[in-house]
């Protein structure tokens, strides 16, 4: 197949899931075109079967705001006529959704139709779609869309309480690549951040309100007023600067990293003991999967998707939003018992294997066959 693929070229959990998939249906031989204003971040290197199409997003004289939506319509109708593409596959519904549709319509005058398939991804249904100024043109285009899918059952219950969806909405659910996330000895690396041998702890995300990052600093805080630990905060955001003053204020700063944007973060889960994810709203996550990949267990909140991931009692912890106090009992009870922690990283390994790609990829396949017989026979 010629499958055309939107997304965020960013660090976000949309953007890299749309990657990774692309890169692996283009190892089973698809071609695969990437068709955004910048080369997507795991993109970093020469791919047989992919293809990249950048968007024109020049600023143009007479707009305040370069119509940026216009620019990736036209470009995709561009391509899927020069390239022949099978098939849209657009992730994060705004704006993407929408835009597919245009680029369908504008096909349709040229006698040229091409299915269009909307991955749901989280924030786009329960945070920003729900703004008055989106929410409409959401559901319109969820609905218009040929085939839906979404990353978890979650979302997709949600999105059917949100929004009236008439589609029917396809669970598949992210992936991982063990290729890539597999716990490598690092010892000399983890010798460097913890020279006496403490547990560290490690929180991944893109530092918005949702992830409350403040809560993975005072779990941090109630641990180590029991025992020594470092803290790797990994990623970048608006909530940064209120993490590092809440940091200093607990006089924590000697015993916390921040990293920023890392690419290599697998080479940081090798070291890492436990996985600190206390969001208040998570549709998957992604950054769950790939810590217990790399046999890291989580301590995380029970929000949206993450106990379809993490099994509490088994691969880590599930605790309510914002109860610090039980995240960091949950915390401690397994650093300071070290069978039990082993046990815990083995359950963590074995429920990521269940969602690897080589698992994954066949269902976005038959998926994507099941839209395009729809589409002979419509």
């Amino acid at each position: 197949m010629k499958i055309g693929i939107v997304c965020y070229p960013t660090f976000g959990g949309s953007g890299v899931v749309a990657t990774e998939l692309g890169v692996g249906l283009a190892k089973r031989g698809h071609e695969i075109h990437f068709i955004t204003y910048k080369r997507p971040a795991r993109l970093s290197h020469f791919q047989e079967n992919v293809f990249y199409h950048e968007v024109d997003t020049n600023d143009y004289p007479l707009f305040e705001y370069t119509p940026y939506d216009s620019a990736l319509a036209s470009k995709l109708v561009d391509v899927v006529k020069y390239e022949n593409l099978d098939l849209l596959h657009v992730h994060y519904a705004i704006p993407h959704a929408m835009v597919a549709y245009i680029a369908k319509k504008v096909l349709l005058t040229e006698g040229r139709y091409v299915p269009t398939i909307t991955t749901l991804h989280g924030t786009d249904i329960t945070l920003v779609g729900q703004h008055k100024a989106f929410r409409p043109v959401v559901e319109f285009s969820i609905n218009k869309s040929d085939g839906v899918t979404a990353v978890s059952e979650s979302l997709r219950d949600q999105t059917y309480q949100y929004f009236n969806v008439e589609k029917e909405i396809k669970v598949l659910y992210n992936f991982i690549d063990f290729n890539r996330f597999t716990k490598h000895n690092k010892d000399h690396f983890k010798k460097a951040i913890a020279p006496e041998g403490e547990p560290i702890l490690t929180h991944v995300s893109n530092f918005r309100k949702v992830k409350r990052v403040d809560d993975v600093i005072r779990v941090f805080h109630e641990v180590r007023s029991e025992m020594p630990a470092k803290l790797l905060l990994i990623g970048d955001g608006p909530e940064r600067r209120n993490a590092e003053s809440l940091c200093r204020k607990l006089e924590l700063c000697q015993d916390i990293r921040f990293l920023g944007k890392q690419d290599a973060v697998e080479e940081l889960l090798a070291v890492s003991d436990l996985l600190l994810i206390p969001s208040a709203k998570e549709s998957f996550g992604l950054a769950a999967l790939e810590a217990m990949a790399c046999e890291v267990p989580v301590i995380s909140t029970n929000a949206g998707g993450l106990p379809e991931v993490n099994t509490h009692g088994k691969t880590g912890f599930l605790a309510e939003v914002g109860d610090v106090k039980t995240m960091a009992r949950h915390t401690l009870t397994l650093l300071r018992d070290p069978e039990l922690l082993a046990r815990f990283r083995k359950n963590a390994l074995e429920r990521a294997r269940e969602f690897d790609i080589s698992n994954i990829l066949p269902q976005y396949e038959a998926y994507y066959e099941s839209i395009l017989k729809a589409a002979v026979y419509s």
